[in-house]
């Protein structure tokens, strides 16, 4: 188990406070596991195990707890028994029914510190913001990224050199339990496709009541095909209707944001640079994880590019950025990405492997006329940094500690 520093660093300051600390994620992205790490600091910091309260949701060995009524005389129950401050987790909370309610309770009621994880963005969308208005905090949990995948991987005594690594990480992804299935593709793939199809039936198609899962599927199998890529409802009606399926643009955009409140997908806006503004049409979807996106499609390693701007635009996001596609003129900018007052812009290639790909990629900046910093990623090893205009391999972009 590793730390995950990046997520406990932003944890820490509201631990023992009274703001009810949400987990989110896709599943098996490693919430139950940051919930034992919160576990961890708060021994530090001298919480006796005796202080903790935790209930798992998935097992069934808390059914009978998956009620609000249920679980907070449970709750009553156990809490009495401490004389002390409780420390409450509860790991995907969505199974109890009306649980926002008792959340609530036990917030107002008990002397408490509670911590809860969930799989589908809807957690914070209906009842918790009304009954919680300000008073959660919300912490969105990613599969590995390649620092963390490495981290993991030197606990093992096969740990292969960094660009070896990275060919395996750009292979399966970085989910975290296929750590314990390093050197078995097959079975990385297996565990990849029963991971998505938990995904589906579970979070987009039990949550959502969608009926009509071929046509979902298909949505999603255009959606994984045009990763980094500019479509809109409109086009991918159309595309159904070359096949003589009639399917309304609305139907088709309803059906990608259920898989984006499960955490499947991750939208991302076009910004108008020049004119400082979003733009409201094509905009672009990535895959929360490339390993997801191999076994349930396949052939990634043939769109490098589009694989190489997943992982980028990922790692982005994971950092904390907000991350829009870049318009300005006639010319993209694949990212621009933004911290507080920190601003970056990144073009993302495969290979700068010709004048006329270096001369594309370092120009999509000529019309940009701010001091932020400007990179530009790829495979080579050859600085090729100009005009102030930085050039990285992607795997040295990937691990540094900050960008600057």
């Amino acid at each position: 188990m590793i730390k995950r520093e990046r997520y406990i660093q932003r944890i820490r300051p509201f631990i023992g406070t009274e703001l009810i600390k949400v987990l989110t994620g896709i599943r098996r992205s490693g919430k139950s596991v940051m919930l034992e790490l919160i576990k961890e600091e708060l021994r530090e910091q001298g919480i006796s195990d005796t202080q903790f309260i935790t209930f798992n949701f998935e097992s069934l060995a808390n059914a009978k707890y998956c009620t609000s009524d249920a679980l907070y005389k449970e709750l009553d129950k156990r809490v009495s028994d401490i004389s002390e401050k409780s420390y409450l987790f509860f790991d995907e909370i969505q199974e109890v029914d009306g649980w926002e309610k008792c959340i609530n309770s036990a917030r107002m009621d008990f002397d408490c510190d509670i911590y809860i994880t969930g799989s589908n963005a809807k957690l914070l969308s209906g009842e918790l913001a009304t009954y919680l208005g300000g008073r959660y905090v919300e912490f969105l949990i990613y599969p590995f990224s390649f620092e963390e995948y490495l981290e993991c991987r030197k606990q093992d005594q096969t740990l292969l050199s960094i660009p070896d690594e990275f060919k395996n990480y750009i292979d399966l992804g970085g989910m975290p339990f296929l750590t314990n299935l390093y050197g078995d593709r097959t079975a990385s793939l297996q565990y990849l496709r029963d991971l998505y199809n938990s995904v589906i039936l579970k979070d987009v198609v039990k949550r959502n009541n969608i009926r009509d899962v071929d046509l979902l599927e298909r949505i999603i199998t255009y959606v994984l095909a045009n990763v980094g890529h500019t479509f809109s409802a409109r086009g991918i009606s159309n595309y159904f209707k070359s096949e003589n399926r009639r399917v309304a643009p609305e139907t088709i955009l309803n059906y990608i944001k259920a898989c984006c409140d499960a955490y499947l997908f991750f939208k991302l806006s076009r910004e108008d640079i020049a004119g400082k503004k979003i733009l409201s049409v094509n905009e672009k979807y990535y895959i929360v994880d490339h390993g997801i996106r191999e076994a349930v499609y396949g052939g990634t390693t043939r769109n490098m590019d589009q694989l190489l701007e997943n992982i980028v635009c990922m790692e982005l996001i994971r950092r904390g950025y907000t991350v829009t596609i870049g318009k300005v003129m006639d010319k993209e900018v694949d990212f621009v990405a933004q911290s507080g007052n920190e601003k970056i812009y990144v073009q993302v290639a495969y290979l700068l492997s010709s004048q006329d790909t270096v001369e594309r990629e370092f120009r999509a900046y000529d019309a940009i006329r701010d001091n932020y910093p400007k990179y530009v990623i790829s495979m080579d090893d050859y600085d090729m940094s100009r005009d102030g205009i930085k050039h990285r391999n992607i795997r040295d972009f990937l691990l540094a500690e900050k960008w600057d």
